[in-house]
């Protein structure tokens, strides 16, 4: 452990390391929040990948983003240069997040008088000069329970992505040429991802969305994708009874455009991947059917709801299942677009105010 008296240390530069996923940035960004009310005239950068930069975009405690381009790197030499670079830029403090081989390379390159993490493995303690255990529950309280050896506590923050109003209006946009009105009420939907054990069957979420759409003929949704799945949503709106209700956009919609539309909407449903935190990050309810992963990531608000099927093997984190994900395949399309009718009636004098303005 370091010397340094962390209740009168005040860095003049900080770095954030986390590079990915997406989700996990996003999850993130409390503690971009609470270092800076901590240290109010302190710079504060990120280190993160490429692909994760636009959720930070406009965020107001950033100082700067420091991009992970990958593809850019080509030799091992050029990559350690790289950090190098980066890390001598005079970073007084330096919270990793992840323990990732990048991150330890930049962290000890910094030679930063404070470098915290959460508690690693023996063989990397050197490199860090303040560690404390991880807290359970939700993963971005969990990800700020780091900050505790500077006399930083979160409470409640939430993550939070931050949108310029030409954004929204470009949504807006978006959405009236894909039919959306005034009349109708919007919500996204994420039914896809790259493991079995986190998504929930095609062929129930066009059953849902045909219940649904009895329930209330005003709904519409909008599918999101991303690189490598738009087919799977294809086949998907194929299989729907209520395509009149669906607004299929011709492209994939970039990261910042999918959060401005999660924004305009009621309400997000989906799979438990990354449009969660932004639908979290932007201020709107969500439910999400929940297989193989934990509660963990639920922001802990009425708001935001899972439906699971509670199976004594969940929550098992894995990514592969012998038996074909009956913690997903349990849950029946009637339970879910029950709990999504009964979230827009609680919600439907907040959601009055967020209505969509045609453009």
């Amino acid at each position: 452990m370091s010397s340094v008296n962390l209740s009168t240390f005040v860095p003049a530069r900080i770095l954030v390391c986390q590079l990915r996923q997406i989700g996990d940035v996003i999850l993130s960004t409390p503690c971009l929040e609470l270092l800076k009310r901590r240290y109010p005239e302190s710079e504060l950068h990120v280190f993160t990948e490429k692909k994760c930069e636009p959720v930070l975009r406009g965020n107001p405690h950033v100082t700067r983003i420091w991009s992970l381009d990958k593809a850019r790197l080509k030799s091992f030499p050029t990559e350690i240069l790289w950090y190098w670079k980066m890390a001598r830029t005079g970073f007084d403090l330096v919270v990793d997040l992840q323990q990732l081989p990048r991150c330890r390379w930049v962290t000890a390159f910094s030679a930063a008088r404070v470098r915290l993490s959460f508690t690693p493995p023996w063989y990397n303690r050197l490199l860090y000069t303040h560690h404390v255990d991880l807290v359970d529950g939700y993963a971005a309280l969990c990800k700020a329970s780091i900050l505790a050896p500077l006399g930083i506590h979160a409470t409640s923050e939430r993550p939070r992505l931050y949108l310029a109003e030409e954004e929204r209006q470009a949504a807006a946009r978006l959405l009236h040429a894909l039919g959306l009105r005034p009349e109708h009420r919007l919500v996204t939907l994420d039914p896809t991802h790259r493991r079995v054990t986190r998504r929930w069957p095609a062929s129930a979420y066009a059953e849902t969305l045909r219940l649904l759409a009895d329930a209330d003929p005003a709904l519409r949704f909008l599918p999101l994708w991303g690189p490598g799945e738009e087919q799977e949503i294809r086949e998907l709106v194929a299989a729907c009874d209520c395509k009149d209700h669906i607004l299929l956009p011709e492209r994939m919609l970039s990261l910042r455009e999918m959060a401005a539309c999660i924004e305009a909407a009621r309400l997000h449903l989906g799979n438990c991947s990354a449009p969660r935190h932004m639908a979290v990050a932007v201020g709107t309810p969500s439910c999400v059917i929940r297989g193989a992963t934990s509660d963990g990531w639920t922001y802990p608000s009425p708001q935001h709801v899972t439906v699971a099927a509670n199976l004594d093997c969940q929550p098992c984190n894995r990514n592969t299942c012998s038996t074909g994900a009956p913690c997903l395949t349990a849950v029946p399309p009637r339970r879910v677009a029950d709990t999504v009718l009964a979230m827009l009636a609680a919600n439907s004098e907040t959601d009055m105010a967020r209505h969509l303005q045609t453009p």
